[in-house]
């Protein structure tokens, strides 16, 4: 993988670039990630900030929880980025890398949430949320998740949710 690393939105209204080496390539199985990115998992990538800039447009962002909002492109709806609030690192979609293929997921993240007819991937770590989380950053997630439900609702957002 090259020190420079490029992507962005289908569109191309919205570019970043990141000037450091990825880390922690996953796949990611929660069920916000499986809504976010309208598909059975999520891949990202996570980069310092002082590494990361978006070079093109203005993303923009979903608070999915207190502690997480989501980046993506508001022409195209190309999810493009995860971004834990109190962190000082930001992760990006796989997907959206200019160069894919430079960047293999080397575990799968949230299992447990993982879609049954799934194949566990091979060669990649097999994690479960709580080895990432606390207590407390779990029961935040929980108490402040802004997702839609997964099933019909009269009205949304629900009153009382002001994400």
């Amino acid at each position: 993988m090259t020190d420079r690393i490029t992507g962005g939105c289908q569109c191309g209204a919205v570019r970043y670039r990141v000037d450091a080496p990825l880390q922690n390539p996953h796949l990611c199985h929660c069920r916000m990630c499986q809504k976010a990115a309208g598909n059975y998992f999520m891949p990202l990538a996570g980069v310092a900030r002082a590494d990361f800039v978006v070079t093109r447009g203005e993303p923009g962002w979903f608070h999915s929880s207190a502690i997480v909002r989501r980046g993506f492109c508001r022409d195209c709806g190309t999810p493009l980025f995860f971004d834990p609030l109190d962190s000082d690192h930001i992760a990006v979609t796989l997907g959206s890398l200019d160069d894919p293929a430079s960047c293999k997921p080397l575990s799968e993240d949230s299992v447990e949430s993982r879609l049954p007819f799934l194949a566990e991937w091979v060669d990649t770590r097999q994690k479960v949320t709580e080895d990432d989380f606390s207590e407390d950053d779990l029961e935040t997630i929980r108490t402040t998740n802004h997702q839609h439900p997964d099933h019909d609702t009269e009205e949304w957002p629900m009153e009382g949710d002001h994400g």
